[in-house]
């Protein structure tokens, strides 16, 4: 900030600077009720004196980096909060080359400026500024200085209200992670540092040995100051661990230390300010490793990315979106408008073998019957059948989906079907992640069944979802059934999914039979990975693991009833 003179001289002006400024720093008033919005956000300034003295230095959060300008009038630097917001308080920490007059100005392009705060008469140091405005940029315009130098700000704060940038935020989405090792096996397919920390609940981060200790971090991009961390746990979790800050990824700060850790999701209150973000594990829980599905760091300042908007809820009432009354002719094929056939052998060991729509048509009356026939398909292959012995598949049956055609997040989602009866018919209502049919597999793309009723007891149905820290065996699921213990194949019902950012309600003729809760979820079982796009699938399952084969009573053709199926948001 001055012209060429001795080293020594130097050094000893810049070292009383730093202490006055730090001097400063220390009697600064106590924060603004009003959440800091400019620490980590992208800055510009008319001028750098050099690259040492760049505009970021002003809105870094640390009191030891500062801006400095080229020495002559006007200077500028400006903040961008990333969206418009209400201005009320501006913190300036000046440097010795101070301003006279300047002005406090906002913006709402970066071009057209309102000034909020003028003076002719400032007298440098530290000044606690209250305003009153509206813009996304904030500026200091100096017009006269107070030496020869230039302007130079230690720390240039904005506080406010409103907008994107306003209060605690999510500050480590798609940020750098760094791990002590990753996995990348069969077991766990690219389970990286970066999966901790990309909103995708399906997806983690597991170390590839076993070993203590174990740990995880986020770049932030910037100085933060921490208030929250968002852990959820797959069932590798660390008894014992700490989550520690630090400006430079070397020395650590712990802000949160426990040997009690019970996995699932935890949400701690913190508080730390650094650019990185550590979870250090010392004692396993398992015999295995350290594994996050999540790791969220919330605060003010950093860097931050802005997340995907989330889906909205659906509207209360919801209004009718998609729907199939099934009232074309008799014969007629469903529409494939709206529904493609999925024609091929069925999961589970199933014995079935589903065809291009052969067994699903309309009955003229309004309903669409989807037909399981004992009927050989020649060049199929299924599980031995344990009547006949035979591997091809000795049943034709009906399965079609909306994929491609109608997916959608969050609604009302209902049918009116009227299931058959007897051993190793497996009829079902259900939902698949739309992200499968763009490779994703089962069950990281999530399943919500709606409806599932076992053809050997129809006095039973089941409603369960998938993920993949719970499948198959290990859903979660009730049964449940009708009133005087009546039969399901005896009528039609009405089962439906209630479904919003909250969970899941399922209802069986407007009755609530089973209740999910995604906090619970999280909180007992492991991740909630359903708030994204499903697709509907119906179909008639012949065989298979749970329901077990047909045996000599049960009836071919058997047929599952479909009156409507329709979405509300």
């Amino acid at each position: 900030m001055s012209p060429p003179r001795s080293p020594g001289l130097r050094r000893l002006a810049t070292l009383v600077a730093l202490m006055f400024a730090m001097s400063l720093v220390a009697v600064l008033p106590a924060r603004a009720a009003d959440p800091l919005l400019s620490q980590g956000k992208p800055a510009t300034a008319s001028s750098a004196e050099n690259a040492a003295f760049p505009a970021s230095a002003a809105v870094d959060g640390d009191a030891g980096t500062r801006w400095s300008s080229a020495f002559s009038d006007p200077q500028w630097i400006q903040v961008d909060l990333g969206s418009t917001v209400a201005v009320t308080q501006v913190e300036l920490s000046w440097e010795a080359a101070y301003a006279t007059a300047f002005q406090v100005q906002v913006s709402a392009n970066g071009t057209s400026w309102t000034t909020l705060h003028p003076t002719t008469t400032a007298t440098g140091g530290n000044q606690t500024l209250t305003v009153s405005g509206s813009g996304r940029y904030v500026r200091v315009h100096g017009t006269q200085r107070a030496t020869q130098y230039g302007y130079s700000l230690w720390e240039f704060k904005v506080y406010g209200t409103g907008g994107s940038s306003g209060g605690e935020r999510l500050l480590s989405y798609n940020k750098p992670g760094v791990a002590s090792s990753s996995q990348h096996d069969g077991n766990c397919w690219e389970c990286t540092a970066a999966r901790a920390f990309d909103l995708d609940p399906a997806s983690r981060w597991a170390t590839a040995a076993w070993t203590d200790p174990g740990w995880i971090y986020v770049d932030l991009g910037a100085t933060a100051q921490i208030s929250k961390v968002v852990l959820q746990w797959d069932p590798a979790y660390a008894r014992s661990y700490q989550l520690q800050v630090s400006n430079d990824a070397n020395t650590w700060t712990t802000v949160h230390n426990t040997t009690s850790g019970s996995g699932f999701k935890q949400t701690l209150s913190v508080s730390g300010t650094g650019r990185y973000v550590r979870m250090y594990g010392t004692q396993r829980a398992t015999a295995y490793g350290y594994s996050l599905w999540e790791f969220q760091v919330y605060g003010t300042g950093g860097n931050p990315t802005d997340p995907p908007a989330p889906p909205k809820d659906p509207a209360n009432p919801p209004a009718l979106v998609w729907g199939d009354e099934f009232n074309g002719p008799a014969g007629s094929k469903p529409d494939a408008a709206k529904w493609r056939a999925d024609p091929g052998t069925g999961p589970n060991n199933e014995l079935e073998y589903y065809t291009n729509h052969d067994n699903a048509s309309m009955d003229g009356q309004g309903h669409l019957v989807m037909e399981a026939r004992k009927q050989a398909t020649p060049g199929s292959a299924c599980p031995p059948d344990p009547l006949t012995g035979s591997t091809t598949c000795q049943y034709t049956s009906a399965r079609m989906n909306t994929g491609t055609k109608f997916h959608f997040t969050y609604g009302r989602v209902e049918a009116r079907i009227k299931v058959p009866k007897g051993n190793g018919l497996w009829p079902a209502f259900w939902m698949m992640g739309a992200d499968f049919l763009t490779g994703r597999p089962w069950p990281y793309n999530g399943e919500i069944d709606i409806m599932e009723v076992l053809g050997k007891d129809v006095k039973t149905s089941y409603s369960t979802v998938h993920a993949p820290a719970y499948n198959g065996g290990g859903g979660i699921g009730s049964p449940y059934t009708l009133p005087n213990g009546a039969d399901y194949s005896d009528d039609f019902h009405v089962w439906a999914a209630n479904w919003d950012s909250k969970g899941i309600v399922y209802t069986l003729d407007g009755r609530t039979v089973f209740t999910l809760s995604k906090d619970q979820v999280e909180q007992t079982r492991g991740p909630w990975i359903f708030d994204h796009p499903f697709y509907l699938i119906l179909n008639l399952a012949v065989g298979g693991d749970w329901p077990g084969p047909p045996n000599t009573a049960t009836p071919f053709p058997s047929r599952m009833l479909v009156d409507y199926v329709r979405v509300y948001q």
